[in-house]
């Protein structure tokens, strides 16, 4: 991997941001000079174990969250980690049709406001049919999730990202089916995701839960 290649993926990014964030409201409320030092060590050994193989340069601009001692710092640490971020992959209108064959009127979402480095999965809604779709990158491949979606109208935690946000319930038909299954066989699977997709790209700092959903939908 060379220097100028982006190593930082979305999710990772959110922690890094986490971290620093607790560095920095640490340092405004805590006195005591051990306590701020032993969660800086902390800061950047969560940051280092994210990046186990990464050296030269790219070490030292993340390790220097434990420098951080102003807003001023901790907004400039995240720009300089900008331009390393790992777009979402580039994904045209057609390859997202190719993904809901079924689906003739699809809507589609908006790519062209779309910040790719701030994605780790697209999602969108489309009113008219009810229904929600989840496109995600498996690193070999781009696959497609769509299910019904119901309002809850209240918060509670995001299976994706975990954070207490405004939630939908999204439930998708299993394409998995058992050896003997009868031909009118199916199994609904279903979880609390944000209403916002955008805040939950903002707010995911693990993919795990993510990926094991889509797994249990595609089988």
């Amino acid at each position: 991997m060379s220097m100028s290649e982006p190593f930082i993926r979305n999710f990772q990014y959110n922690i890094i941001r986490s971290q620093a964030d607790t560095v920095l409201r640490t340092l405004r409320t805590v006195g005591d000079p051990k306590i701020v030092e032993s969660v800086r060590f902390s800061a950047q050994a969560r940051v280092e174990e994210l990046f186990p193989d990464v050296r030269d340069s790219r070490k030292t601009l993340l390790e220097a969250i434990a420098d951080l001692k102003t807003a001023d710092d901790f907004q400039r640490y995240m720009q300089e980690l900008e331009p390393h971020l790992i777009e979402f992959p580039h994904i045209t209108e057609k390859q997202i049709q190719k993904l809901f064959p079924k689906n003739k009127k699809l809507r589609l979402p908006d790519l062209a406001q779309t910040d790719f480095r701030y994605v780790s999965y697209l999602s969108w809604t489309d009113l008219s049919t009810n229904k929600m779709f989840i496109v995600y990158h498996t690193g070999e491949q781009f696959v497609g999730v769509e299910g019904r979606y119901t309002a809850t109208n209240k918060k509670g935690y995001c299976f994706a990202c975990n954070r207490y946000e405004e939630l939908v319930l999204f439930s998708a038909i299993s394409k998995k089916r058992p050896a003997h299954a009868l031909p009118d066989y199916y199994k609904s699977v279903g979880n609390y995701i944000c209403l916002n997709s955008r805040d939950c790209n903002k707010n995911i700092t693990d993919v795990s839960s993510l990926e094991a959903f889509i797994g249990s939908v595609l089988g």
